[in-house]
C-alpha cells in the first residue's frame, strides 16, 4: 500500500504558478502522483489557503470559478473537518517542537488522518515530527517516497 502524503498549500500554489516554471512541473509531478496513488490529503485549512492565495496571487489567470472547481476537486482528497483533537494535537506539536501554530495545525491533520509524509518546502526536509516526516517536493521525487518513510 501506498504511503498517504499531506500536500502543504505551497505545493499546491506551485502547481499553478508559471513564474517558477521548474518549481511547477516538480509540484505538479508530485500532485499528479497523489491522485494517481489515490495517496493525496489535505486539510481544510489548505483547502482555505489554495483558494484565498489562487484569487489573490493568481487573479489574472485563475478565475473564481476556476479556483472554486479546483477546490472541489481537492475535497476528494478528504479534508476533515477542523476538531479537538487536531487542535489539541497542534498544541502539543507546537511546543515540542516549536512550531508556528499554523505549521503545528498542518502537521496535526497529517498526523490524524494517519499520512507518513507532509509534502512541503515550509518545514525542514527529511524532519520526523511525530510520525510525519516532511518532504521537501523540490528536494525530492515521488520515486524516493519509500525510502523517505
Amino acid at each position: 500500500m501506498t504511503a498517504l502524503v499531506f500536500v502543504d498549500t505551497n505545493v499546491l500554489l506551485y502547481a499553478h504558478d508559471e513564474r517558477d516554471l521548474d518549481k511547477q512541473a516538480r509540484a505538479r509531478e508530485w500532485v499528479g502522483w497523489c491522485w494517481r496513488q489515490r495517496a493525496g490529503r489535505i486539510s481544510t485549512q489548505v483547502l482555505n489557503e489554495f483558494y484565498n492565495n489562487a484569487i489573490t496571487k493568481f487573479r489574472k489567470s485563475v478565475t473564481l470559478q476556476e479556483a472554486r472547481q479546483q477546490v472541489t476537486r481537492l475535497r476528494l482528497w478528504q479534508p476533515p473537518h477542523l476538531d479537538v483533537y487536531t487542535v489539541d494535537g497542534a498544541w502539543a506539536l507546537q511546543d515540542r517542537y516549536l512550531l508556528s501554530y499554523w505549521d503545528a495545525l498542518i502537521v496535526s491533520s497529517a498526523h490524524q488522518q494517519g499520512c507518513a509524509c507532509l509534502l512541503s518546502e515550509d518545514l525542514q526536509h527529511g524532519q520526523l515530527l511525530d510520525a510525519v516526516r516532511v518532504v521537501n517536493p523540490f528536494q525530492a521525487l515521488p520515486a524516493d517516497l519509500p525510502a523517505l518513510t
